[in-house]
């Protein structure tokens, strides 16, 4: 059963080389029965922490009121060099990079875990989603499901190669969020040549892969094969707001309902 009061916070990692690097758990992880690992995106340091944090502690404060006997826990993995800037973000080395952490650090929560087996989620927000993605397809992950809110792709077609149980591969994107405009490089570069020609504009259009992102498909589309849940007209931040269903929707799939 859930402890009353905010739960309570646990360093799990600290570098403060550079732009800084932080885990940092609310709630105890090796003993809840449901465990969110959250992987922000572009630009977050470890002068972010505390924001990106906030953001986790609003999941666990939803899944408290959907299910107030039930212990979870979350956790701000924030252990490696996110990009500042587009020209860095835009090739996904960062993301390829974090990898093998990323992995060894699921592998190391599930080891850990005292008493049965723990529901284990990992969300991905922005270039976050790129970094989960990433992983699960070149290393894989342990998790019982993914989830990318924002996302400019994962670095795959479809959600088969996330080598994630079937169903268990989320998305959501909102109607106003930027990161729908986040083309791939080779489109942007032959809409720009069309765009000098007599007919560039309309061909541009009737060519434009609408569904194709600049890491790949959108996870939020029914043609990537996974699983949607809505959000609001909140941004590219504000799947974490209150009032928006996303909220409600990452909850969920933390308790697995």
């Amino acid at each position: 059963m859930a402890a009353p009061g905010p739960p309570r916070a646990y360093l799990l990692g600290l570098d403060p080389a550079g732009d800084g690097r932080a885990i940092v758990a609310l709630g105890n992880p090796d003993r809840a029965g449901a465990v969110l690992t959250y992987v922000p995106g572009m630009t977050a340091d470890l002068a972010d922490a505390p924001g990106e944090l906030g953001r986790a502690a609003r999941v666990l404060d939803r899944c408290a009121a959907l299910a107030p006997a039930e212990e979870t826990a979350a956790v701000l993995w924030l252990d490696y060099d996110a990009p500042d800037f587009l020209h860095e973000a835009a090739w996904g080395g960062q993301a390829r990079d974090a990898g093998p952490a990323l992995h060894r650090f699921q592998e190391g929560l599930r080891a850990s875990h005292e008493g049965p087996p723990a529901r284990h989620t990992v969300l991905g927000h922005s270039y976050g989603s790129v970094v989960v993605g990433t992983t699960a397809r070149d290393q894989g992950l342990s998790a019982d499901a993914l989830v990318f809110v924002g996302s400019p792709g994962v670095g795959v077609a479809h959600a088969a190669e996330l080598r994630m149980p079937a169903g268990q591969v989320w998305a959501s994107t909102a109607p106003d969020d930027v990161i729908r405009l986040a083309r791939p490089p080779d489109e942007l570069a032959r809409r720009a040549v069309l765009g000098a020609t007599p007919l560039g504009p309309a061909a541009a259009l009737l060519q434009l892969g609408e569904h194709e992102l600049w890491f790949g498909h959108d996870p939020s589309d029914p043609g990537f094969g996974g699983r949607r849940f809505p959000s609001g007209r909140y941004g590219h931040a504000g799947y974490w707001d209150p009032g928006n269903p996303a909220l409600d929707g990452m909850a969920r799939i933390v308790l697995g309902r």
